[in-house]
């Protein structure tokens, strides 16, 4: 039996294996490296966290992405945006130096069984850990419009769904989504000669200014810290100290993880997309239907008397963000799945360790937003993660499996008599 099963080997997964294996324990990690990245975003893309803010986490700190970089030539820069090529064969090296040897294959469900948990793979193999961090990124909860569920893939799609826009060229498609996969992707799509429309329910398009430069004088430090999220108090906070965020009232912490740095398009694709790309402000799509050669959108405005349109469209590319609840979990065993607590918003509660309400269950990333802040949305938060999660995974192996208390079925929905011991 082993002492922890990684399932997930994007930043979070990795960087936690890394931390994992220099503390000495006995370990498996699974999944395809820097999957994300490789997989689900298309030739052209960059990342929107600067190169220092995206850095694999190890014990030492010695494998950085301007580590990576500068190895091959490569000048990495405060302001100059990294592409996503860059950053996945980053991770892939990352793994060969950090992590020990990552099986590609597919963790299909994790249960619970004597002194731990088993994990069965898509081949059929059953493994033992005595604990499981589930670092899965983002796509079991990739979130498409009411409107549009139903529809055949070759008519509606979500962004994280393309790693190649070609398939489009000479289409029209038209992207539902304010934030930044809808403009860069909108404006890699004009590039290549798609006619390309945007959709989207605010009234205006925000866009994130320039970065100010690494180095300026001190008052400016001071009234506006760098931080991994981005300059300000505010986002230093939620970059720097998700442990103090984890101690703000649920509600206060919800709200924030789901509003805090809203939908906006980086400075550099803005002139890419103002322009080139048609912009349909303050609208929504109504339904949706099928129709002779693509789909047939009833779209309705903000204003309670603007008249309802009807576009027709090639292709609808939702680019609508991910909505990290505990059902969405499914390669959790349907027991398993029931008895973690759910917050508010449905996200999975998780201790000051990273611990689920399940013992030996640790969870990162995305789903863990709520619980430590916007920085779980980024590359950024798996450094304090896996420093975190891995303190937590030596802490839970002290306790012998005949000591652990099992959660008993239903305390999902008894999350009122919860006490957190863990902090």
């Amino acid at each position: 039996m082993y002492d922890l099963l990684v399932v997930g080997a994007g930043p979070y997964g990795l960087s936690i294996a890394s931390h994992a294996a220099a503390a000495g324990l006995s370990l498996r990690v699974f999944g395809r490296p820097m999957a994300s990245w490789r997989d689900h975003m298309p030739r052209g893309m960059f990342l929107k966290s600067e190169p220092w803010a995206s850095n694999l986490s190890d014990p030492h700190g010695r494998l950085r992405l301007d580590v990576y970089c500068a190895g091959r030539g490569v000048t990495t820069r405060h302001g100059e945006p990294i592409p996503v090529e860059t950053f996945a064969d980053y991770g892939l090296w990352f793994a060969r130096h950090a992590v020990p040897e990552v099986d590609e294959r597919t963790v299909t469900r994790v249960a619970p069984c004597p002194g731990g948990f088993e994990a069965v793979t898509d081949d059929g193999e059953v493994l033992r850990a005595r604990t499981v961090a589930l670092a899965v990124g983002v796509m079991p909860f990739v979130e498409i419009p009411t409107a549009l569920r139903g529809l055949d893939t070759s008519l509606v799609s979500h962004s994280s769904h393309h790693c190649d826009l070609l398939r489009f060229h000479g289409k029209d498609v038209t992207l539902i989504g304010g934030g930044q996969a809808a403009l860069e992707t909108a404006a890699l799509l004009a590039e290549q000669g798609t006619r390309v429309r945007v959709l989207a329910r605010a009234d205006r398009l925000c866009w994130n200014d320039v970065p100010p430069a690494w180095e300026r004088a001190w008052w400016q430090e001071a009234r506006s810290p760098h931080s991994g999220l981005g300059p300000g108090w505010r986002n230093w906070f939620y970059s720097e100290r998700p442990a103090l965020f984890r101690r703000l009232p649920e509600r206060t912490r919800a709200r924030l993880a789901a509003t805090a740095l809203g939908p906006a398009g980086a400075w550099w694709v803005r002139d890419r997309v103002e322009g080139a790309v048609e912009v349909l402000l303050g609208h929504e799509v109504a339904s949706a239907r099928a129709v002779p050669g693509g789909v047939r959108l009833e779209v309705v405005g903000a204003a309670d008397d603007s008249p309802p349109l009807a576009l027709t469209t090639d292709h609808v590319i939702a680019a609508t963000g991910f909505t990290a609840t505990v059902d969405r979990l499914a390669l959790l065993s349907p027991d398993l799945r029931a008895d973690l607590v759910a917050a508010a918003d449905g996200s999975p509660e998780v201790g000051r360790d990273f611990e689920s309400s399940y013992p030996g269950l640790f969870l990162a990333g995305l789903v863990t937003a709520s619980g430590f802040g916007p920085a779980m949305r980024f590359v950024h938060g798996a450094t304090y993660t896996a420093e975190a999660l891995v303190r937590g995974v030596q802490r839970q192996l002290r306790v012998t499996p005949l000591d652990r208390t099992v959660p008993k079925p239903g305390r999902r929905r008894r999350r009122e008599t919860l006490t957190d011991a863990r902090g």
